[in-house]
C-alpha cells in the first residue's frame, strides 16, 4: 500500500514539536518547577520567561497530541490491511505493542524518565480490541474515555486552585543527579523511582484511548485522503481547532500555573486539530516544499528520530555529557532545539537516500514479521 505523504509530514512535525516541549525539561535538568507552573516567576517578569511561555503555548502538549492521534490512524491502516489480506485482528499487532512496550522500557531506563512509548503500547493493546467493532461501539468508547479524562483533569486543576504556590516535590534531588551524577546513577535512579515517573503514563491512558480512536475515525472518514472531500474536511478541522484551541491555550497565562495541567491535557489536544488542518493546508498550497520533504523524512523515521533527539539532548545538557544544563537562557535553549532539528533533518535525509527504513524501524520490522495469513470467517465480521 502506498504511503500517505501527509501522515509522514504530520508525524515529522509531531516529533520536532514534542522535542520543543522536552528540550526545556532537559535544559533545566528535570526540574519541572522551572518548566510548568513556576509561580515564583510570572511570565511578564522578564523577556526570558516570556520567550519560554510563548514557546510552551505553541508546542506544549499540541504535538504530543498529534503524535498520539497519528498512532491511532496508523493502527487503523494496519487493521484495514489485516482485513484485506486475511489476517486475524488484532493478532500480530499485540506482538507489535509488546515490542513497543519493551522499546519504551529501554528508552525510559537508559535515556529519559518521561518517555511516552510505554503508555502508547498499553493503549495500543486496549484500542486494538475496540477499533474492529461497530462505529457506534467505537464512538461510545471514545466518549467514555474522553469523559473520564476531562473529569479527572478538571478535578486535579480544581485541587491545585486551592493550593497557592503549589510545586513539584523532590526536584532538587533530580537536578543534583543530572548535574553531577553519572549516566549509570541516573539509570538506577529511574529504576528505583519507576512508579513515580510512570504515574503520568498511566494517568494519560484515557486521553490516549480517546486520541487513538479519534485518529482511527479520521482515517475511516477520509480526513487524510488526497481528494477534495479530504481537503474540505481538513479546512473545517483547521478553522474549528484554531478558533477553539487558541483561546483555550491562552489559559496558560493564568498566574501561578493553576491552569497548566488543564491546558496541557485538555486545551492542547483541541489546538492539535487546528495544527493538523493548518499543516495540511500549507502542504496543499506548496508552501516551502523542500522543508516539508525534510519533515516527511523525519516522519518516515519517527521512532529513530524520537530516540535520537532525546539522546542528543541528554548529551548536551546533562553533567555526564557537555553539562550545559541548569538555568540557561531561553534563547540558548531554542538554539539547541533548532540545532537538534537541523541534525535530524540531515540525518533522516542522508539515511533514507541509502536505506528504505530508519535503523529502529528496520529492527522493528525484523522483530515483528507477521505469520502467514490464515483464512477468516467473515460471516460475523463487524470491522466496518
Amino acid at each position: 500500500m502506498k504511503r500517505i505523504a501527509l501522515l509522514d509530514i504530520l508525524r515529522g512535525f509531531a516529533i520536532i514539536g514534542t522535542l520543543g516541549t522536552n528540550i526545556w525539561i532537559f535544559a533545566y535538568l528535570g526540574d519541572l518547577n522551572l518548566v510548568f507552573g513556576n509561580a515564583l516567576e510570572p511570565w511578564w517578569n522578564s523577556g526570558d520567561r516570556l520567550i519560554q511561555t510563548t514557546m510552551l503555548i505553541l508546542v506544549n502538549g499540541k504535538f504530543l497530541g498529534m503524535l498520539t492521534l497519528l498512532f491511532g490512524a496508523g493502527m487503523e491502516l494496519k487493521r484495514q490491511k489485516a482485513v484485506r489480506e486475511g489476517y486475524a485482528w488484532p493478532g500480530v499487532y499485540i506482538w507489535s505493542c509488546a515490542l513497543l512496550l519493551l522499546d519504551g522500557l529501554l528508552h525510559y531506563t537508559l535515556v529519559m524518565e518521561y518517555d511516552v512509548l510505554m503508555s502508547y503500547a498499553i493503549t495500543g493493546m486496549i484500542v486494538s480490541l475496540i477499533i474492529h467493532r461497530s462505529r457506534r461501539f467505537v464512538l461510545t468508547m471514545l466518549g467514555i474515555a474522553g469523559s473520564i479524562h476531562v473529569i479527572g483533569v478538571t478535578g486535579i486543576t480544581a485541587l491545585l486552585a486551592f493550593e497557592s504556590g503549589s510545586s513539584f516535590n523532590g526536584m532538587n534531588t533530580i537536578t543534583q543527579l543530572y548535574t553531577s551524577g553519572t549516566w549509570w546513577e541516573q539509570v538506577m535512579f529511574r529504576l528505583n523511582n519507576f512508579g513515580f515517573f510512570r504515574a503520568e503514563s498511566i494517568a494519560i491512558i484515557p486521553l490516549n484511548i480517546f486520541l487513538f480512536l479519534l485518529g482511527a475515525l479520521f482515517m475511516r472518514t477520509g480526513i487524510f485522503s488526497n481528494d477534495e472531500s479530504g481537503r474540505l474536511k481538513r479546512r473545517k478541522l483547521m478553522i474549528t481547532g484554531l478558533a477553539a484551541g487558541i483561546p483555550l491555550n491562552l489559559l496558560l497565562l493564568v498566574p501561578g500555573g493553576i491552569m497548566d495541567i488543564w491546558v496541557r491535557y485538555i486545551s492542547a489536544p483541541v489546538l492539535t486539530l487546528g495544527y493538523l488542518g493548518m499543516i495540511a493546508c500549507f502542504l496543499e498550497k506548496g508552501f516551502l516544499p523542500k522543508l516539508f520533504e525534510r519533515f516527511g523524512e523525519i516522519g518516515k523515521m519517527a521512532l529513530s528520530c524520537y530516540i535520537a533527539q532525546n539522546i542528543i539532548a541528554s548529551v548536551i545538557f546533562y553533567g555526564w555529557g557537555l553539562g550545559l544544563g541548569g538555568r540557561p537562557s531561553s534563547l540558548f535553549i531554542l538554539l539547541m532545539w533548532l540545532v537538534i532539528c537541523l541534525f535530524l533533518m540531515l540525518f533522516s535525509h542522508l539515511w533514507l537516500r541509502k536505506y528504505q527504513l530508519g535503523p529502529v524501524e528496520w529492527l522493528w520490522r525484523k522483530l515483528s514479521i507477521s505469520p502467514s495469513p490464515r483464512p477468516r470467517d467473515t460471516s460475523h465480521d463487524t470491522s466496518l
